[in-house]
């Protein structure tokens, strides 16, 4: 069956998209962010600077490349889950099969250094993390049916997204991923009586 020219189209500008952020990651991991320019990737990826910003809105944006769908399948994880599955056990779901592949991907102590040694990025990290709290939590408070600002929904938010980094450079990412929701779903101390000792 042949495929709808859109069809065709839209591959090809995700395939341009990926070069170009995949050069430019390689560019900053190698050289630092901020020695690297657009007209460097531009012909790293062996395309135009015009090319470059038709499908980045600027630099710091060729680092996240793929937030945007991070954020979107993190929503769809919560609202279209099957019924009868709760909201964290779509989510830990979800983390478990999408984001432990970032965690335990070969470039992430790079990638972290990379934006924790660049105060632009840092900043757009914080940013984006914002958004996507924002989004995550108005798509737990529409489930429950609260409001978007609710702090509980907005909480648990951000301690999802918080996951992937605080599985990253475990010896088992899964258990620490698992560990965390058992945490988020039972109240502390975790499964495993993880107690402190009483004080006298």
């Amino acid at each position: 069956m042949t495929v709808p020219p859109a069809g065709r189209r839209e591959r090809k500008k995700a395939a341009t998209r990926r070069t170009i952020a995949d050069a430019a990651l390689e560019l900053f991991l190698e050289h630092g962010y901020d020695r690297v320019s657009i007209r460097d990737i531009a012909d790293a990826a062996d395309v135009s600077t015009t090319t470059v910003f038709k499908h980045f809105s600027g630099k710091e944006a060729l680092v996240f490349d793929q937030e945007e769908d991070r954020e979107a399948n993190l929503v769809a994880a919560v609202r279209g889950r099957p019924a009868g599955r709760d909201i964290l056990d779509a989510l830990r779901r979800h983390v478990r099969e999408n984001f432990l592949a970032v965690a335990t991907h070969p470039q992430a102590a790079g990638f972290s250094h990379l934006v924790d040694s660049t105060p632009a990025l840092r900043a757009y990290a914080e940013r984006m993390w914002t958004r996507h709290t924002d989004a995550l939590g108005a798509a737990i408070a529409d489930e429950l049916g609260v409001d978007h600002d609710d702090i509980a929904c907005r909480a648990l938010a951000r301690f999802v997204l918080e996951i992937p980094t605080l599985a990253r450079g475990r010896q088992d990412p899964a258990a620490t991923v698992d560990t965390v929701f058992d945490i988020l779903a039972h109240g502390w101390p975790p499964p495993g009586n993880l107690r402190a000792p009483q004080r006298s």
